[in-house]
């Protein structure tokens, strides 16, 4: 193909290679941008921006935070101390009522000795011929483990200063080096101005207690709630004075009130 002289430049004709004319009809066939050589001092332009996503399609919200962990291990420490506050508290409470138990035996244990009233036999002395078959017995009110508390001791004799229901009791130990077999007697009476006489409250009597020719001992114990009145005297009469152990753990008269 002939071209004329009078170009400055040769011409450039683009043919694909499908085409069957030598002229392709515009707009069907672009250069490749590796075919077309590069000058030296041309930039090539920036890549083109990617492609934005559909406007129906958006981001997926950010996750929620966590909840802050100070205020759970707070809530988590008092769950555990409420029950150590409960366990405390319920001891201090049982503490008190044991305390206040034991504070109410004790006043009660006090109210008790300061009713009783035991006195312990004095040793060779008593009222009436020790050869008769009736013999007051006297008392030591004072020494030893006697207590007098709520009553009066006079002559012999427990005086009542409170009317009110009573436990009377009376224990005399009986001993011998040789039987004889010898009546026992042993008896708690009262005397009060508005009886004419004396007014037997509590006796025993023993007979054929031991073997005769041998040592033998024998302990007799009266005891029993009466009804007593204000001036009552209570006494205790025993037989055989010579006989009787006068150990104060082993012969005793008391009472106490109820």
């Amino acid at each position: 193909m002939q071209q004329p002289l009078d170009y400055p430049c040769p011409q450039i004709y683009w043919v694909d290679n499908s085409a069957t004319s030598a002229w392709a009809p515009p707009g069907s066939v672009f250069p490749s941008p590796s075919s077309v050589p590069e000058k030296p001092d041309e930039r090539r332009p920036p890549p083109p921006p990617p492609p934005l996503p559909p406007p129906s399609q958006r981001p997926p919200p950010p996750p929620l935070p966590p909840p802050p962990p100070l205020k759970k291990t707070k809530d988590h420490n008092i769950d555990l101390w409420l029950p150590v506050v409960f366990l405390m508290v319920l001891a201090a409470l049982v503490g008190l009522g044991l305390g206040m138990y034991q504070l109410f035996h004790l006043q009660k244990e006090l109210a008790e000795l300061r009713e009783n009233t035991r006195v312990n036999p004095l040793k060779n002395k008593s009222r009436g011929n020790p050869s008769s078959r009736s013999v007051l017995l006297e008392w030591e009110d004072t020494y030893g483990i006697a207590l007098i508390s709520g009553v009066k001791y006079k002559n012999g004799g427990l005086v009542i200063n409170d009317s009110g229901l009573y436990f009377v009791y009376s224990k005399v130990y009986f001993r011998g080096q040789s039987c004889n077999n010898q009546p026992l007697n042993h008896k708690v009476y009262m005397r009060n101005s508005k009886y004419p006489g004396d007014l037997v409250l509590m006796e025993e009597k023993k007979l054929n207690y031991c073997t005769t020719g041998q040592m033998w001992a024998h302990s007799s114990y009266l005891g029993a709630v009466f009804n007593l009145t204000r001036a009552d005297h209570l006494y205790v009469n025993i037989s055989q004075l010579s006989l009787i152990n006068f150990e104060e753990s082993k012969t005793f008269f008391g009472l106490y009130k109820l």
